[in-house]
């Protein structure tokens, strides 16, 4: 057995030799297609990318963080860029310095190349517009309107002041010391649009553009009757304003006709309560309008980080708030830009079924590729049919190419007479093919055939020994 063994292998090997030979060019010709179509599709998408944020201590830049430790996971990395908000965020997804960023309704009036250019990964969150006051501004625009219709009644009493210390019109703020935030928070461009609905010219108000929170810093020391900024009620400042003494927010009383005037702004109420149940905060139900944020990406970039950045948009904003309920939110509404393909079908089927069982690598891999891994199997299959005649041609090649060898030996012993000299000349040269045949190795099941050579070498030795 240990003497056999070493045949064996060699039978073996010699077996497998065959095959790969009759086999390997089209072994070679499928990797060769499969790695063209790897080059052409691009299936794995690049380990970095880029989402344009917001201002320090914004919602933008906490939910960029979970964005960020959502494609760690996935081995991703997702590089922050602070901004001053949503329409510096657009203006970067414009110039391509960033990859992402997070837009809000009305930022901007996009045009045709953008539309081109650009595409949302869904709409993500409300993001009411804050327009919080001090009280003692709302006191003195009260007093204004009173004596403005009657100059010379006396003054109201305290009471009288206390309950009209309130603003639920951008037709009050005129006179008031107003912050409408930098240029690229997109909240001047969205305020400007509001006044202009309202017939207000903005030299009416006193305007400031400070940042945030200089700006709240400024509100709260009384430099400022007024703040406005727009953010998701996660935001720290939003968090502190409606708890503060002495600050108010507005009550947008029009909030419904501001979206039907405005397609990316969307009535919202601050339920009472809400806040601070215990403290009651806020005391009453404010009606608020609310431009949607969305994801906004670039169209180059790859289709495998959109679906990634979508699905995770799912996990982030798809719970419950003080704006919308569980799994209302990503949507496809109130979108300004073409929604991107992969993100409509995160958003509307979630993770993909592949996804749920193996690496995200992997699965993106074989999503990618099924389709052409199917035409690439379609085309070799029939080619395949070829192999196992090219197998067995190759190896009854190292037996059929003996023949011509032992025919011409026959012809010439058919032609020898009987000529002693030249039928030991044909003897010895019959011998010699047979030590050559006794040396050839085919795989065992084609051994029958060898043995038939060999055979055929004895019955022509046998026809030279009888003349």
């Amino acid at each position: 057995m240990v003497q056999r063994m070493p045949k064996t292998i060699r039978y073996t090997l010699l077996s497998l030799r065959d095959l790969w030979v009759s086999a390997g060019p089209f072994i070679l010709l499928a990797v060769a297609l499969l790695a063209l179509a790897y080059w052409w599709l691009d299936p794995n998408p690049p380990k970095r990318v880029t989402l344009a944020t917001g201002p320090a201590q914004s919602a933008y830049e906490e939910f960029g963080k979970r964005y960020a430790k959502a494609l760690a996971v996935e081995g991703i990395q997702v590089v922050l860029k602070p901004s001053e908000g949503s329409a510096e965020n657009l203006q970067l997804l414009r110039e391509g310095k960033v990859d992402v960023g997070f837009v809000q309704g009305g930022t901007s009036s996009y045009t045709d190349q953008d539309e081109e250019d650009l595409a949302s990964l869904g709409s993500l969150f409300v993001e009411p517009l804050w327009l919080f006051y001090r009280e003692d501004a709302a006191r003195k625009v009260a007093a204004a309107a009173r004596a403005a219709k009657a100059p010379g009644a006396r003054s109201a009493s305290k009471t009288e002041s206390t309950e009209d210390a309130s603003l639920t019109a951008l037709t009050q703020l005129q006179g008031l010391r107003v912050n409408f935030g930098t240029p690229g928070s997109g909240v001047p461009s969205l305020m400007g649009k509001l006044l202009d609905s309202n017939h207000i010219d903005p030299s009416a108000l006193k305007i400031s553009r400070l940042e945030q929170t200089p700006a709240t810093v400024a509100f709260l020391g009384g430099e400022l009757d007024a703040i406005v900024f727009a953010s998701a009620p996660e935001s720290l400042m939003v968090q502190m304003l409606l708890q503060t003494p002495g600050v108010k927010l507005m009550n947008f009383a029009q909030s419904e006709a501001y979206s039907r005037r405005f397609a990316f702004l969307t009535p919202t109420r601050l339920p009472r309560g809400v806040v601070d149940l215990a403290a009651n905060i806020p005391p009453d139900d404010v009606q608020l309008v609310a431009p949607t944020t969305s994801l906004i990406t670039r169209t180059g970039t790859h289709p495998a980080l959109q679906q990634l950045l979508a699905q995770a948009g799912n996990d982030i904003h798809g719970g419950a708030g003080w704006f919308k309920g569980a799994r209302e939110f990503p949507n496809r509404d109130n979108s300004e830009l073409p929604i991107a393909k992969e993100a409509e079908r995160a958003i509307k089927n979630g993770t993909p079924v592949l996804q749920r069982y193996l690496n995200f690598w992997v699965a993106n891999l074989v999503e990618r590729m099924w389709l052409v891994m199917g035409i690439i199997i379609a085309i070799m299959l029939p080619l395949s049919r070829i192999i196992p005649p090219l197998y067995a041609f190759r190896v009854r090649s190292r037996i059929f190419r003996w023949y011509g060898q032992l025919r011409d030996i026959e012809n010439r012993v058919d032609g020898s007479g009987g000529d002693g000299g030249a039928n030991k000349d044909l003897l010895e040269e019959l011998d010699g093919l047979e030590r050559r045949v006794e040396k050839v190795t085919v795989p065992l099941s084609y051994t029958d055939e060898l043995y038939a050579l060999r055979a055929n070498i004895n019955l022509v030795r046998k026809k030279l020994l009888r003349l």
